[in-house]
């Protein structure tokens, strides 16, 4: 879609009233909901992050979504696609913020470069223990990624086509942090495989967007 057209579409993004949990748990892993209540005591005390779901026009003016692949390292979020992002620190005055700063770290666009159109709902993610908070923004710019080579592998720049097209959604094998292969719904996007809270959020954003058109 040319980024001309999607503005005017999501123009009217704020009247629109958000899917919510009902969109999240299209991709929810089987195993979620167990999780959630075996830390239900954790999650009183659980860590804040704010992330980006930035929409632009590539050099063609078509629109585009960056993910970023995650280097792989010890940890639950190793070598996963997500989104820009991060956790809330002392110096970020809101959770959009923290959104918007980490954006900039993690690929190199300006904050004042990024319009934030709505706040997207919640997810919870049980591995980190996080409440993750995402935004849909966009910026009028090609931009000129950098990524930070500490925390990122790759910058994954998927067509909109590409992401609402329902083929691109399916059902994958993968070996969780609790060290068992399962079945999860999940989107294939440039060939990789974005599930669990991501693919939630995702999915939100993709029901979010075809309710405008």
């Amino acid at each position: 879609m040319n980024f001309d057209d999607f503005l005017k579409y999501t123009s009217k993004v704020k009247n629109i009233p958000l899917p919510a949990e009902a969109s999240q748990f299209k991709m929810s892993p089987p195993f979620r909901l167990k999780l959630q209540e075996m830390q239900k005591d954790k999650m009183k005390h659980a860590k804040t992050a704010g992330v980006m779901a930035l929409f632009y026009p590539d050099l063609q003016h078509q629109t585009k979504l960056v993910l970023i692949l995650r280097k792989t390292y010890k940890g639950v979020h190793s070598a996963q696609i997500g989104f820009p992002g991060g956790k809330l620190e002392l110096l970020d005055e809101s959770i959009e913020h923290a959104a918007l700063r980490e954006t900039y770290e993690e690929v190199g666009v300006p904050i004042e470069d990024i319009k934030v159109l709505k706040k997207l709902t919640q997810v919870y993610i049980p591995p980190s223990n996080f409440y993750v908070h995402p935004f849909l923004g966009i910026t009028h710019k090609t931009p000129k990624f950098i990524k930070q080579d500490e925390e990122v592998e790759d910058i994954v720049e998927v067509t909109l086509s590409d992401f609402l097209n329902d083929d691109n959604v399916i059902t994958e094998s993968v070996s969780t942090s609790y060290n068992k292969k399962v079945e999860v719904p999940a989107f294939n996007l440039n060939n990789h495989i974005v599930w669990g809270a991501t693919a939630m959020m995702l999915s939100e954003v993709k029901d979010l967007l075809k309710q405008l058109w």
